[in-house]
């Protein structure tokens, strides 16, 4: 297996399952990435709602990181407001 964090190689016993949608237990017509165990633990594991969701459709969007940073920017503070709102 392929780390997708790392890109180290890891053997399938010392991955772990890494679901971008955020539910691994639904397992019907799913396929699954990996991640190795270090970086497995440095993920955040708590529920993303919308955000795998939304990286994607950027993704499909945008040509280059700069344009999808901006992007992603643009879209959070059209859908959350800005920070300085939050305050």
């Amino acid at each position: 297996m392929t780390c997708l964090a790392c890109g180290e190689q890891v053997t399938r016993s010392a991955a772990r399952e890494y679901d971008k949608h955020g539910d691994r237990w639904d397992r019907e017509d799913k396929t699954f990435e990996h991640c190795c165990k270090a970086c497995h633990r440095e993920l955040c594991h708590l529920p993303r709602n919308e955000l795998e969701e939304l990286l994607v459709d950027l993704e499909a969007e945008t040509a280059n990181r700069e344009a999808f940073l901006a992007a992603y920017l643009t879209e959070v503070e059209r859908r959350y407001g800005t920070l300085e709102e939050e305050s």
